[in-house]
């Protein structure tokens, strides 16, 4: 992975956006990959991060895997979670979306990219502005951006990032 890829130098993303639910289930509903190996691939990359623990989401669909920070590692006060420690869950089949927290900065370049877009229930006051939903990856090379991104979620929820 580039690990010179920042929020703010992230690629444009190709196509247009996916068509996606506006509201609970949030559920990516075109443009999932035609080889889900990238998806397998960044689950198995997220979860060999360190202090990761994996878990059935505690607020996704059925079948949603979560990462929840070890709660030694878990930031205080940093707003990157969305239940407990679960600052990410990967969407099961077909949906391959993911939601996961970022700082509110960093979710707006992610979004002005193409690479996701702000959860629905933040304008009903439900979550705060910085959940989002990070499209599936379609290609190698979206894989490696959906890295980035969820690495940056990752460090966001260690208090690495502001």
């Amino acid at each position: 992975m580039d690990q010179t890829l920042s929020m703010e130098s992230l690629p444009k993303r190709a196509g247009n956006r996916p068509a996606t639910t506006n509201t609970n289930p949030h559920t990516q509903l075109n443009q999932q990959p035609d080889d889900t190996s990238h998806v397998k691939e960044l689950m198995n990359w997220a979860f060999m991060l360190a202090n990761i623990e994996r878990q059935p989401s505690a607020i996704s669909v059925p079948g949603a895997v979560a990462m929840c920070m070890e709660p030694d590692h878990a930031c205080d006060g940093c707003n990157a979670f969305m239940a407990g420690t679960e600052f990410a869950h990967f969407h099961p089949h077909p949906d391959y979306s993911l939601h996961l927290a970022l700082p509110e900065k960093d979710a707006e370049h992610v979004i002005a990219g193409g690479w996701g877009e702000w959860h629905p229930l933040i304008k009903r006051g439900y979550l705060p502005p910085n959940i989002i939903m990070m499209y599936a990856p379609r290609n190698p090379e979206e894989l490696e951006v959906a890295k980035s991104i969820l690495k940056q979620s990752y460090d966001f929820a260690q208090g690495n990032v502001e």
